[in-house]
């Protein structure tokens, strides 16, 4: 059972959610909150797996009770919740660890195979939307970090296509690799560059002028 918070400012928005999360034998919601404050005690008392939450909400919103929550032993992973595509406080908070975000009129059946995708480690926006994301948001790129130098050349090409968005897939059939063989180079890469999941290598990518 995947235990599930909803954290939104917003009683209707979360009531729909919550009857959605609750159709599924697999989902079970475990709290709610109304502002990033009661969040953190919610997230406390009920130890969640996924917590979607949104980012604008009164007295705490939703990017400083992220960044709280990550900051703390074994976090929960969390999605943003946004009305807008591009949205510089989701960039931010995906920099620190969210991740992914989804936008607040996204169909059901994609948020609900989010929560599941991000249980199981990975990310819930597709790399490409990402990329754009911080192509809006671009800052100066910080100086390449060593751990980069580990990689072998085989890895920098896959970290390349990674970083523009490309899939698993689509990265075995430019390469002429096995699915099971880049999905092993992605690991390796994330390993060596101590990165959770793709939304993380193209934020590394983007911040580090590797894009």
């Amino acid at each position: 059972m995947i235990r599930v918070v909803l954290v939104d400012d917003q009683a209707l928005f979360r009531a729909g959610i919550r009857m959605l999360v609750a159709s599924q034998p697999d989902l079970d919601v475990v709290g709610e909150a109304g502002n990033g404050k009661e969040a953190l005690d919610i997230v406390r008392e009920t130890r969640p797996d996924v917590v979607l939450m949104d980012i604008r909400m009164p007295v705490m919103d939703g990017l400083t009770a992220t960044t709280e929550l990550l900051g703390q032993p074994n976090p929960p992973r969390i999605v943003m919740l946004t009305t807008f595509d591009l949205d510089e406080a989701a960039a931010r908070a995906m920099r620190q660890g969210a991740s992914g975000f989804l936008l607040k009129d996204a169909d059901p059946e994609f948020l609900l195979a989010a929560i599941r995708t991000v249980h199981a480690g990975s990310s819930v926006i597709a790399a490409s939307a990402t990329r754009d994301l911080f192509e809006h948001f671009a800052e100066a790129p910080k100086p390449v970090p060593a751990q980069y130098t580990e990689l072998t050349e085989r890895e920098r090409e896959i970290f390349a296509l990674a970083a523009r968005g490309l899939s698993n897939a689509e990265i075995a059939g430019r390469e002429y690799l096995s699915d099971a063989t880049v999905k092993t180079h992605i690991s390796r890469i994330l390993n060596k560059l101590s990165l959770r999941d793709r939304v993380q290598l193209v934020v590394f990518a983007f911040e580090h002028g590797l894009a």
